[in-house]
């Protein structure tokens, strides 16, 4: 007989939840379902004030939250941040949701725009990823989910957005890449590649009437995800039940990847 039980599978009491990019958007998301979970949630963010209001969002619930300002492209500021939390809580869980998208032609975009996305989408999860993985190394566990992306599957082709796409890109095979070097200290690195998500990170492309029929066409379920959809997954890769899943990239795409 199956020993499996959904109530301690999915249960992330007693964990210290790191959420970056979590005063907004997916990241906010991420952190209120981290939080109603059980975990003790850490929501990190360059604007303070938006953190904050995340974690009185779950303060609010009954749950237990705090605020840091942290720069995930800021060696310094990622390994401080880090040693914080970890001296305080202990560091479990990372989620590495901070992200940059600049839309331009390739041709037109520079190489400071390059550099900027860059900075966020892949050298900051690289050392976010770092920097948790020598607190959770000695400890012989953790969970990291990135966020990873359908452009980084595929090639897009809506609108130019080649910083974005290569970077998610990277982000996929660092996942795996990640998953196998720390897999014999208890690590387990996932990453989830959403479709297109209602918040204001793509209200440019949502507030064009046209393109948005376009994305919807092009999605075999025929809408663009909304946030609660893409915080599934990424609780279900940070808990017990996804215990034996490492290196696996999860689409959350409406089918968009399965055509």
């Amino acid at each position: 007989m199956s020993g499996f039980d959904p109530k301690t599978a999915f249960s992330l009491n007693g964990k210290g939840a790191l959420v970056t990019g979590g005063g907004k958007g997916i990241g906010r998301g991420v952190a209120l379902g981290m939080a109603r979970s059980g975990a003790q949630v850490h929501v990190l963010d360059r604007d303070l004030a938006a953190a904050e209001e995340t974690v009185a969002m779950i303060l609010a619930e009954g749950f237990r939250g705090k605020a840091h300002r942290m720069d995930v492209a800021d060696e310094a500021s990622v390994d401080s941040t880090m040693a914080e939390i970890a001296a305080e809580s202990g560091i479990d869980i990372l989620v590495n949701n901070a992200g940059l998208a600049i839309r331009k032609p390739t041709i037109e975009l520079s190489v400071n725009d390059w550099d900027a996305v860059l900075k966020v989408n892949l050298t900051g999860v690289f050392l976010c990823a770092r920097a948790a993985a020598r607190h959770m190394i000695p400890r012989g566990t953790g969970a990291i989910v990135n966020l990873a992306s359908i452009m980084g599957l595929s090639g897009g082709g809506l609108y130019p957005n080649i910083s974005y796409q290569s970077t998610k890109g990277a982000v996929v095979n660092l996942t795996r890449a990640l998953a196998v070097e720390w897999a014999s200290h208890g690590i387990r690195v996932n990453a989830v590649a959403p479709t297109w998500v209602r918040t204001d990170f793509i209200k440019a492309l949502t507030d064009n009437p046209d393109l948005l029929a376009k994305i919807n066409s092009m999605t075999p379920l025929g809408r663009i995800a909304e946030i609660d959809e893409i915080v599934g997954g990424i609780v279900y890769l940070a808990s017990p039940a996804a215990s034996m899943v490492t290196g696996h990239t999860l689409a959350i795409d409406g089918g968009f990847l399965a055509q």
